[in-house]
């Protein structure tokens, strides 16, 4: 949880954001309040502003960057309402108009279509000088790393060894063998919301693991899902279609997407899955049937190599 401090500092800032002429009003009428708190961000909104203090291991060298291309290309990434971060309490905190986020319980109308246009689009752009790898392996490794800390040995055992039949760069272990294609980094519907203003239209959010690297790793948690039976086939084949229409590069535009998309997926099965026992263990309960499917993928990918394309790195 979030020092107190703190959230009460975000809570004033942002209230101070969207009220810059009165931000001392009160009572204010103002949708407001804490969206996320988490040990890697929180994020508080006021009116249409949100404030989010990024995670203490953030790095001004690599933020400065990734907000940069979110400020030059704002029909694709949500563009932040100031151009650098600020320090507050330690953290490093940025400032952003509030958009509407995907309907967790309206599954009917998760925007596929859109998610898999903006990948194509963001994919496509040339990567800015200076922006750093994406962050996908790196938040894997991390999962992993928690897993094996706090979890015991059996209990991870199908896990880990999904993990350590995996190349290196998909590990985070070594560079990733595209270094020129811009990438999110950690594509789900999570990560997209309506811009205010001025067509609302989707545009993708959170920054923190922006950069370059393989793309195919930004289709990977949908086709983790779907590999696993979490996503029906159709959401999957919607997602695909729309991602080849916008001449995507990260899979061919007609055949097999699976050479491409396979060690993605499997890493970003892994990494859930990782999360999923770690959570488990630290709640003192059994696995549930989604977190044990998750479980169970990983037994079976132990089992059979991945697919590697004929570039991809060992």
């Amino acid at each position: 949880m979030t020092p107190t401090r703190l959230l009460a500092a975000l809570t004033t800032r942002a209230k101070v954001t969207a009220h810059p002429r009165s931000p001392h009003r009160c009572p204010c009428p103002c949708p407001a309040g804490t969206l996320a708190d988490r040990s890697d961000a929180t994020v508080v909104r006021h009116a249409d502003t949100v404030v989010k203090a990024h995670a203490p291991t953030t790095l001004p060298a690599d933020l400065a960057p990734r907000l940069a291309t979110a400020t030059r290309h704002p029909d694709l990434l949500l563009p932040p309402l100031a151009p650098a971060p600020v320090a507050l309490h330690g953290r490093l905190v940025t400032f952003w108009p509030y958009g509407t986020p995907v309907d967790p319980d309206d599954p009917d109308a998760a925007p596929w279509e859109a998610a898999a246009t903006l990948l194509a689009r963001l994919h496509r752009t040339p990567a800015p000088p200076g922006l750093p790898p994406m962050r996908g392996p790196a938040k894997a490794a991390q999962a992993v790393a928690r897993l094996q800390e706090t979890v015991p040995p059996a209990a991870g055992a199908p896990v880990l060894r999904a993990w350590s039949a995996l190349p290196a760069w998909a590990r985070g272990e070594a560079p990733m063998p595209d270094t020129t294609t811009l990438c999110h980094g950690d594509l789900h519907l999570g990560q997209l919301v309506r811009h205010p203003a001025p067509d609302g239209a989707w545009r993708l959010i959170d920054v923190d693991d922006l950069g370059v690297g393989v793309p195919a790793w930004d289709l990977a948690r949908p086709a983790a899902w779907y590999a696993c039976g979490l996503l029906p086939p159709d959401e999957w084949t919607r997602f695909l279609n729309a991602y080849r229409t916008a001449h995507g590069p990260a899979v061919p535009g007609d055949g097999d997407p699976w050479p491409a998309l396979d060690v993605p997926a499997r890493a970003l099965t892994v990494q859930t899955a990782a999360r999923a026992v770690t959570k488990a263990a630290a709640e003192n309960r059994p696995l549930d049937e989604i977190e044990q499917s998750l479980v169970d993928a990983c037994a079976r990918m132990g089992s059979v190599p991945p697919q590697l394309p004929s570039s991809s790195a060992k």
